[in-house]
């Protein structure tokens, strides 16, 4: 049903949110009020111009509903390696069969619209910077922590992607010399601040404990290792267990270096972080402030908020709609 202040929207905007698991397609206008949402299982075995029709009949019924002559633009949140400026997939590792696809040409030649691309973090960079926690700012650098550590940069009030789309790749920042494997590298920002990262750090810990004969409450036994998720360390520093309180403690001291490095660099006005941190802020601001404290410049520290992302799971529906209305 089409809320009761549709007729005084002066333009509609189609989000494309392309995944591997699942697609999207999000209507809305550009207060960020959402019309419809469209959902299907992406099942990538059919391969790129199968999923492409569908994502055509969905928006084509749309508009049997809606006034496609109010539609200005349509953008797209995907998963990397992409191409924003010529308008290309790049072989992302969940969408195989994705190779060198001009999504957006194949977009605008069946709508007639303009139409943008961008990576994911960068799409959620741009939501959280136009109605999250960011809003109102002109320099902000948005961090996912969840599955991997991506960085979406908004600066001088615009998506910054780089030469080639890697502009905001932090999680390859190298941090040790050794530690948990992230994005390729062994002690990386992302092997030690990411899902797989804490996990990788805790199983590697309790396993060294109880070899030793130490009591691990969280994890009794080794055949329990295995079954150790960042959410369950988590879940037990939060009850006081003292050896994840240490995991814990291990990856927010990595997050307070390369956040300082972050502030050091481009002196922003904020860093909003989702997933993880935003679900655990309470454990880890005060540990990320203390090396704060030590590490940033004072005066870029002072000038900077780190906050935990506000759209939480709404992200997604609004992600692509950003990259629509940048």
């Amino acid at each position: 049903m089409k809320p009761n202040h549709f007729k005084e929207t002066s333009g509609l905007y189609l989000g494309l949110d392309i995944g591997g698991t699942k697609c999207a397609i999000v209507l809305g206008d550009k207060d960020f009020n959402i019309y419809e949402k469209v959902f299907f299982e992406t099942k990538v075995e059919r391969g790129p111009t199968i999923i492409l029709d569908e994502f055509k009949q969905h928006i084509h019924l749309l508009f049997e509903k809606y006034d496609r002559k109010k539609l200005v633009k349509i953008g797209i949140s995907c998963g990397g390696p992409l191409d924003s400026k010529k308008g290309l997939i790049k072989s992302p590792p969940n969408l195989p069969g994705w190779d060198n696809i001009p999504i957006v040409e194949i977009l605008e030649k069946e709508f007639g619209i303009d139409v943008a691309i961008q990576n994911d973090a960068n799409a959620c960079a741009l939501a959280e910077w136009m109605m999250g926690a960011g809003k109102g700012t002109e320099n902000m650098i948005f961090l996912t922590f969840g599955t991997g550590m991506g960085a979406g940069l908004i600066l001088n009030g615009k998506i910054y992607s780089g030469t080639n789309d890697l502009g905001g790749e932090v999680g390859h920042i190298r941090m040790a010399e050794d530690g948990p494997v992230g994005f390729g590298k062994a002690g990386s920002f992302e092997g030690f601040c990411s899902g797989g990262g804490v996990a990788k750090l805790a199983k590697s810990t309790v396993e060294h404990k109880l070899k030793n004969g130490i009591t691990v409450g969280f994890c009794p036994s080794a055949e329990d290792i295995d079954t150790i998720t960042a959410k369950s360390v988590f879940a037990a520093a939060l009850q006081g267990d003292w050896v994840a309180l240490e995991v814990v403690k291990i990856s927010a001291e990595y997050l307070g270096k390369a956040l300082a490095i972050l502030i050091d660099t481009l002196n922003p006005e904020c860093i909003v972080i989702g997933s993880i941190y935003a679900r655990n802020e309470a454990l880890l601001k005060p540990l990320v402030y203390k090396v704060l404290e030590k590490e940033a410049i004072p005066e870029a520290l002072e000038v900077c908020r780190i906050l935990p992302a506000k759209l939480g799971d709404k992200i997604g529906d609004y992600a692509a709609l950003g990259v629509a209305m940048q």
